[in-house]
Order: structure tokens, then C-alpha cells, then sequence
């Protein structure tokens, strides 16, 4: 997600997490900043917009310093201003901080402070973070002890570095679900938030784990957990190229962020389920407006078109409230009929696309409720809706969309979820649904667990003629995306339907070399899945299941079969089976030869109608 840089040694601290900034580049971002100690003080430099920006800032007076902190920020809390921008000081301005990841109880947090007398400057969650290990700190004890005692505070995915001004030649640092690296130097130690920024200066580094605290200074680091106990420090060697390293030392983009996606899950969640297991959502509608709506209209384009109708299935399911989903593309043109009380739901990953933001300003002529839901803070879809809600899935940097597609799955999910709460819908169980959520993160680890057997299935189908991808129900949505993600990154053809509608046509086109993939999540219609399979295998056609763990029907009729762990929702179910889906398409294509992350003829956010 966002960009982590910190040194401490005897060069310019300045230039060196200037240039590690840059090369985290390819992570996304929309604002920077420096902290580095100056004289007696902390001095602070920070900027919305690109590095050039900040580093214009850094030539008109360019700094020395042998300690300092840097941070390119992907926006969550708060617009990407020069004063949300990192770093950010705590009430007495005595230690300055960087932070990623999400802090959930932030709000609460916060109104503790402001009846103490804490006054903010930002709208950040990180800027809590810092008041809170500051008020510690303002004990008196050690910048590492105000650390690990403040830490205990905070709930939610971070990685905090924080520095002192009274404490010059440290710096300290601890994690939680966000990665932090720290590099080894001679007389000079280094932290990110990734290997690239490392590289250029070691290649020895040590990967700090969740819930330690580690303390760099010049002569060396040390790591202690959250007892304060030290933990043996074992450094590994890195062998990764630059290019290697933006990816993680995967081959290709799109694998490393179907593998971000359990990351993702937990970041799209933070800050959004409450202590009551109840789902909070800031800035969005009242309650009495959820009354009124009387129907939903979701437009979008391509894969989030496809999350789109998972937002249908979950709105009539759950709150049986009437629900359309629209082609942006066809949205203006087909002249809707739209209700003065209904909601128009936007899904975008760039927030930028073309069809969909003349869709959108279609419905504001007619005074229609607009809701967002997107990725990129400042987008125009992001500032033109009504309302919008932020995936916070971080950067995609893949043309072929797979994080995004789950992150908009979940925020639908967490919608859906918390109008129930609203509307008190009879037979809703939001808690035992909140709970399957928490568990979500787990389970697409599991998930991708999967891969080696994926790996061998896409040996075995790589040079097939035609995909099928099938389901009932939610599983029929799912087989959209899947397909998608087939032909778009391996140019193969597919056929994608509800299960039921295949002897209705499209089963002329089963022959022998064919495969057909069938979505089995939902499990009240697994013995009619199961009719459709015999269909297929009657007439030469290869069959894959995915499945959950838990089934003992479908497994038996199929050629092959790969199970996810259950959450207990379907919906959830549903969508850890895109995961070896996904990890399918990109084997093949990868078998195949194919330009993975750069697809032909696609862009990443089609800005054109």
C-alpha cells in the first residue's frame, strides 16, 4: 500500500529516504513527507501530490541530517492535503511519526484525547496514533517503552515508525498485519516497507515480525515483543534483482496481488466492525434515508460490473429491496426508469471511468441519490457522488483487476450488512455475518494454499479450446469474473452462464477438449449442479468444481476438484472461490507465454467511452 523509509547512520538521512521513496514509487501514492531531526527540533516536510513536489520542496534548501523518517501516503482518513500528508506530531510536537495500515478504534481514540485538552490538525487515524504514544511518552519513559505501552491502545493493521527529538539517535518501530522491513548496514541501519527500498544500500535484512518492536540506531537494532522480551534477530540474504523486488519476487504483478488479497480483506475491514460486532460506516446516509430508498440501481463496468451483481444477490436476499444492475456503457442510453426515491450505486477501482461518470452525472440531473464506491481518494466518481465509500485495497497495478474485485465485493457485503442493522431486517443474522467477515482473512490465506494444485490443473487445460464457467445462484456471478479473468489475461475463449441455462444453447458448443468449470459454493443447489455436470461429461466436456470443504455431493461427479475453506455465508464462500480461479487464469496465461500485466488491447482505467 503506502511507502515506509527510515535511516540512521552517517549519511545525508534526508537524500537517502528521499531516493528508498522512489523507489517505492510503483506502490501508489498521492502525498509525501519527511521527518528528520534539525538542531534541537524535528523538522517536517510534506506535500500533497508527486515526490517531484516534496523534492522540489527539498532542493530549495536542501537538508543534512543522520536520522530520518519518510512516508508516501495512499489516502484512507482524510483527502490527500499537505496537512493529512505524513509525517505527523504528536500534542507536545516531542516525537514525529509515519503509519500504515488503518486504525479502527481512531474515532474513540480521539474523542478521549480532545476531552484531555489534545487538539488535531489532520483528519488521520495516524495522527491519533501519535498522540496517543505521545501522551505516554510525556512520562518520561523511554521512546521504546511509550511505544510499546501505546501500542496496546490501538486496534487495527499498522506499521508505526516513530522518532524523538529528546532521543537522537533512535528510531523504533513495531507492526501489525502491515509489512516493515529493516536492513542491515555497516555502522548504518535502515527500515521500509518493502525490499526495493533496500536494495540499492544491502541486501541483508530482517523481517520484522507481527507485534515486535524493533529499535534502530546506528550501532545496531534491537527486537523485543510486546512484553518487552528480546527476540533473536536472524537476518536472510536477498537475491532479487530491482525489477524482482518491486514485485515481492513474484514473476508478475497480478500474482503478487492476488496474493495481496488476504492483506487486502483486512484492510478493507479495519476500522469498519465495532466492538458490538455491528458494521460502522462514516459518511455515507442517514438512517432514515435507507427507509425511504425503494430501489437500487449499481452501474459499473467489466469486473466491477461482475461485484455488482454480488451486490444484487446480497440486497434482495438480505434486505429484499428491488435491485438493478447496469452496463455503464448502456446506462444513458437506454433511457432508465428511475424512481425519485431510489439510490444509484457507482463501482469503480479508478474512480476515472468514462462511462460510468457519464452515467453518473445522467442520475445527478434527474436528482437521483448517488453512492461511490471506489479505490482512488480524489477520483472523480469519488468527488461527484453524494456519498462514497473507499475499498482501501491500496494500489493495482495489474491491468487484469483481482484485489479490487474482492475489496468492492466486501464493502457491498458491509453495506448490506449494516442497512439490515438499520432496517432491523427479520431473519438477518448480522453477527453470525460479521463474525464469517473477521474470519474472511484467514480463509483466503487457506485459499491460496491451493496454488500447487492449481498449478497442475493449468498444465493439464492450458491448451484447451474453450472455457465454460458455470454456477447457480451466487456461484453464477462469480463465473463472470472467473471467465473474465480467462480470456482477458490468456486469450482463450470462454462461455459463461447460470449452470441451469447451458442446455438452452450453449452445451452444442461441449466437445471433448472442452472444460468446464462449475462454481459450487452455494449448497442448496449442489444436486442440481450435479445434473448439469452429468450434462457436460455426457458429451465429451472436462469438469472442474470449486467447491467448499464441507461439500460431499459435487466432488463425486467431477474430473477435478479444488475446495476453500467455509466462512457459514455464502456469499463469502462465494468469493474465496474466485481466488484459485483467478490463480487458474494467470497459470495459464503464464503457461501460455502471455503478456500478463499488460494484456493487448486493455488499459487499467478506460477513460474514454
Amino acid at each position: 500500500m503506502c511507502g515506509i523509509a527510515g535511516y540512521v547512520g552517517p549519511r545525508n538521512s534526508v537524500e537517502v529516504v528521499f531516493d528508498q521513496l522512489k523507489r517505492l514509487e510503483y506502490r501508489g501514492y498521492d502525498s509525501a513527507g519527511i521527518a528528520y531531526l534539525n538542531g534541537q527540533d524535528i523538522k517536517v516536510l510534506k506535500r500533497a501530490g508527486k515526490l517531484s513536489v516534496l523534492g522540489a520542496l527539498l532542493e530549495e534548501a536542501p537538508p543534512e541530517s543522520h536520522l530520518a523518517i519518510a512516508h508516501s501516503r495512499w489516502a484512507t482518513h482524510g483527502p490527500p492535503t499537505d496537512i493529512n500528508a505524513h509525517p505527523h506530531f504528536d500534542q507536545f510536537e516531542q516525537i514525529s511519526i509515519i503509519h500504515n495500515g488503518i486504525i479502527e478504534n481512531y474515532l474513540d481514540l480521539k474523542e478521549e484525547l480532545v476531552r484531555d485538552g489534545h487538539v488535531f490538525h489532520s483528519e488521520t487515524d495516524t495522527e491519533v496514533a501519535a498522540h496517543v504514544i505521545g501522551q505516554e511518552y510525556a512520562r518520561g519513559v523511554p521512546l521504546e517503552e511509550a511505544v510499546r505501552v501505546g501500542v496496546k491502545r490501538l486496534r487495527g493493521a499498522y506499521a508505526l515508525v516513530v522518532i524523538s527529538k529528546n532521543e537522537r539517535e533512535k528510531i523504533v518501530a513495531t507492526r501489525n498485519a502491515s509489512p516493515l522491513v529493516i536492513g542491515l548496514g555497516e555502522a548504518e541501519n535502515y527500515l521500509a516497507s518493502d525490499i526495493p527500498a533496500l536494495l540499492p544500500y544491502t541486501r541483508q535484512v530482517v523481517v520484522l515480525e507481527e507485534d515486535l518492536i524493533a529499535v534502530l540506531t546506528q550501532d545496531g537494532i534491537r527486537i523485543f515483543d510486546g512484553q518487552g522480551n528480546d527476540q533473536s534477530i536472524e537476518p536472510i540474504h536477498i537475491e532479487w534483482d530491482i525489477a524482482a523486488a518491486q514485485k515481492g519476487g513474484y514473476e508478475h504483478f497480478m500474482l503478487k496481488e492476488i496474493h495481496e488479497q488476504p492483506e487486502v480483506i483486512a484492510q478493507c475491514l479495519a476500522g469498519r466492525i465495532d466492538e458490538k460486532q455491528r458494521i460502522r460506516f462514516e459518511q455515507i446516509f442517514s438512517e432514515h434515508v435507507w427507509h425511504e430508498v425503494d430501489r437500487v440501481n449499481i452501474i459499473a463496468c467489466g469486473t466491477a460490473y461482475h461485484a455488482g451483481l454480488m451486490g444484487k444477490y446480497l440486497f434482495e436476499k438480505l434486505l429484499r429491496l428491488p435491485t438493478d444492475v447496469f452496463h455503464s456503457s448502456e446506462f444513458r442510453y437506454g433511457d432508465p426508469v428511475l424512481s425519485p426515491k431510489s439510490l444509484a450505486i457507482f463501482i469503480s477501482q479508478s474512480g476515472e471511468t468514462a462511462d460510468s461518470l457519464a452515467a453518473l452525472r445522467v442520475c445527478k440531473e434527474r436528482r437521483i441519490r448517488t453512492l461511490g464506491i471506489v479505490n482512488v481518494i480524489g477520483s472523480s466518481i469519488a468527488r461527484e457522488c453524494d456519498r462514497t465509500i473507499f475499498t482501501q485495497a491500496g494500489p493495482e497495478i495489474s491491468v487484469a483487476s483481482t484485489k479490487a474485485y474482492v475489496a468492492q465485493v466486501l464493502v457491498l457485503t458491509m453495506l448490506a450488512l449494516s442497512v439490515a442493522q438499520v432496517k432491523e431486517m427479520p431473519g438477518v443474522r448480522v453477527t453470525e455475518c460479521v463474525h464469517a467477515l473477521r474470519s474472511l482473512r484467514e480463509r483466503a490465506q487457506e485459499a491460496l494454499t491451493l496454488e500447487p494444485q492449481v498449478i497442475e490443473l493449468a498444465k493439464q487445460f492450458f491448451d484447451a479450446p474453450l472455457f465454460f464457467f458455470l454456477g447457480r445462484g451466487v456461484d453464477a456471478h462469480v463465473a463472470l469474473e472467473a471467465a473474465l479473468k480467462m480470456k482477458e489475461i490468456a486469450y482463450i475463449p470462454t462461455q459463461e452462464s447460470p449452470a441451469g441455462e447451458m442446455k438452452h444453447g450453449p452445451l452444442a458448443l461441449v466437445e471433448p477438449g472442452v472444460v468446464a468449470v462449475f462454481g459450487a459454493a452455494e449448497a442448496s443447489v449442489r444436486e442440481k449442479l450435479v445434473s448439469n455436470i452429468r450434462e457436460v461429461q455426457a458429451r465429451g466436456g472436462t469438469v472442474l468444481a470449486v467447491t467448499t470443504r464441507d461439500d460431499a455431493i459435487v466432488p463425486q461427479a467431477t474430473d477435478a476438484c479444488l475446495a476453500v475453506p467455509g466462512t457459514g455465508f455464502e456469499v463469502l464462500d462465494a468469493l474465496l472461490t474466485v481466488i484459485p480461479l483467478q490463480l487458474l487464469a494467470y497459470h495459464v496465461a503464464r503457461l501460455k507465454g502471455c503478456d500478463i500485466d499488460m494484456p493487448r488491447n486493455l488499459a487499467k482505467s478506460v477513460t474514454v467511452e
